[in-house]
């Protein structure tokens, strides 16, 4: 069995590889960006980690006090999306007794949520209060749940690409995302450059929830375009440090406008995360 302490490491790893990756929009090493810093991350990243590995907490207790740890530490939503994807995928290595591979062992737990796991999340989405957030006519977080948690995400999938995974069984990270991750590895051997393979891919085929929750679709179709433009240069070099000048270009671009694609850099950390747990496994 994995320790809490290396799942802690594994995760904190994923968390900076993420940072690492220049991804146009959000915030790396390479640019700060709304309001918000790589300082911020990784002290996000390093407050949230014991709670989310702590294997005596239920998984709704494991996202609450990770996101009640980062919001005392930097008073702002820098990783719920990041802990709600995060959070399954190390309940499903933690409680994985009978040599399941990852992907059953995370269908196991996301089949077996509770009532009282989704009363936990509701109260962390209301103590990360993230922006865009409007109310629902059915189990509205600020109100409390009457299903379990896949349930409740369910109700929010058509809106939300993280609720998505939780009812596909992480369909986009198993089946799309974690083979853009090895590709890329294969091709450069560099984590950094292959989450921003992974980053370009989900945003060139999936529209960014956390974008299309401030600006309708308005941006859907230019954003999708101009990361198939940068999946196509990426897969054709060598060298993928030859991409910069155009990562430089689109990241100016898409902050002008007010654009974080912040679902699918949360993505992007769920996919490195998911590899990480996959070698552990092997």
């Amino acid at each position: 069995m994995i320790s809490s302490k290396q799942l802690s490491e594994l995760y904190q790893l994923a968390c900076e590889v993420e940072l690492r990756a220049f991804k146009p929009g959000n915030v790396s090493v390479y640019a700060d960006g709304h309001d918000m810093t790589v300082a911020d991350f990784r002290n996000s990243a390093e407050v949230s980690a014991a709670p989310l590995c702590n294997p005596d907490y239920s998984l709704g207790e494991k996202i609450f006090y990770a996101v009640k740890a980062t919001r005392e530490a930097v008073a702002c939503n820098t990783n719920l999306g990041i802990i709600l994807l995060c959070a399954p995928l190390i309940q499903a290595i933690s409680c994985n007794h009978s040599g399941l591979a990852l992907r059953q062992a995370l269908r196991q737990v996301l089949m077996t949520t509770t009532l009282e796991d989704a009363e936990w999340v509701f109260k962390a989405i209301t103590v990360a209060s993230p922006g865009g957030l409007g109310r629902s006519d059915d189990q509205d977080v600020s109100e409390k749940p009457s299903v379990n948690l896949v349930e409740a995400m369910r109700l929010a999938s058509a809106m939300d690409r993280i609720a998505l995974q939780y009812v596909t069984d992480y369909q986009d990270i198993f089946d799309f995302a974690v083979l853009i991750y090895y590709n890329s590895m294969s091709k450069w051997g560099n984590k950094d450059w292959a989450a921003v393979s992974v980053y370009a891919g989900l945003l060139s085929r999936f529209p960014d929830s956390h974008i299309e929750r401030k600006y309708g679709d308005q941006y859907s179709e230019m954003v999708a375009g101009k990361m198939s433009q940068l999946s196509n240069e990426l897969s054709k070099t060598e060298n993928p440090e030859h991409t910069l000048p155009l990562l430089y270009s689109l990241d100016q671009e898409f902050k002008a406008k007010g654009l974080n694609p912040g679902t699918m850099a949360d993505m992007t950390v769920a996919t490195v995360l998911t590899v990480f747990l996959e070698d552990v496994i092997k």
